[in-house]
């Protein structure tokens, strides 16, 4: 009887948990996007673990294998159909030992299709199981891909510094405070607060390209600010100083989108879902947020 009511009490508790948990997820139905998050092994072939970055190279290798055993199958080239075979197989399979999380998802049926139907000369048959063995792929990049891009291929500016050491993102911070100071002082007629803003700007963007340089290395030469976006820090002085309201910002919104959306759109966007995607969860932290 004790037992009994030990394991009554025990499911009664389970199923309290797990309702409130489905409870408070419907709560957020509307306001939460759910994505898979790869295996950690899969890290070490991305760098900064691994220099060759292996894994992408692996990837574009199986696209490339991919593509030639359907030009071959379709010209009925045996020889070359299974050379291309023998390379794809070899790195289909390295896989399972790359990341041992996902050898479950090989189908190691569909590429025995493959290679039946290839020795066997049966060539609309190795177009047809080659789909089927490219359906493993389209499943694990619908999966993971995003994701995956995010963590191990945005890269991470958290730890940047510029010169003087102040943190990157403090100095991001003080650029947009810079160009917002610029468009305000000018709106109101303080001509003397918006150069000197404009001077303060330009220095640091100046110092922002000394970082920009260690990814971007163009024979030695800034890469930021480049010439497009230094005649446009030409012009927008040249308006401050004798230009009307208009033309003030018209060159005030050139200068923020060479200086700043341009870049924002490929690194701010992919270093954005590299911090959140990469951000520990929590059920607290979730109902922490009001929508």
């Amino acid at each position: 009887m004790r037992w009994t009511i030990f394991i009554g009490l025990q499911i009664l508790v389970v199923g309290v948990i797990v309702g409130a948990a489905v409870f408070v997820a419907q709560m957020h139905d509307d306001h939460v996007i759910i994505a898979k998050k790869p295996p950690p092994s899969i890290g070490q072939w991305y760098k900064p673990d691994n220099k060759r970055q292996v894994w992408l190279h692996t990837m574009f290798r199986l696209r490339r294998q991919v593509v030639a055993i359907e030009v071959y199958a379709s010209a009925e080239d045996s020889e070359n159909l299974n050379t291309w075979l023998g390379m794809l197989t070899k790195d289909y399979q390295k896989i399972a030992s790359m990341v041992p999380e996902w050898a479950p998802r090989l189908d190691l049926e569909a590429l025995a299709a493959v290679q039946n139907a290839a020795g066997e000369s049966r060539y609309k048959d190795v177009i047809a199981a080659l789909r089927a063995l490219n359906d493993t792929c389209r499943s694990c990049h619908a999966d993971f891909r995003a994701v995956t891009a995010a963590l191990y291929r945005a890269p991470d500016f958290s730890t940047m510094k510029v010169a003087g050491g102040k943190p990157l993102n403090e100095h991001m911070a003080a650029l947009s405070r810079q160009v917002n100071h610029i468009k305000i002082a000018f709106t109101d007629g303080r001509d003397a607060d918006a150069m000197a803003a404009f001077l303060n700007l330009k220095t640091g963007m100046d110092e922002l390209g000394g970082t920009c340089i260690k990814c971007h290395n163009k024979l030695g030469q800034k890469p930021y600010p480049d010439p497009a976006l230094s005649g446009a820090i030409a012009n927008l002085e040249e308006s401050l100083r004798t230009g009307d309201l208009k033309s003030k910002g018209r060159s005030l919104g050139m200068v923020a989108v060479l200086a700043c959306a341009q870049c924002h759109g490929t690194h701010r966007l992919a270093f954005d879902a590299k911090v959140l995607y990469g951000q520990e969860k929590n059920w607290r932290t979730l109902l922490q947020h009001r929508f």
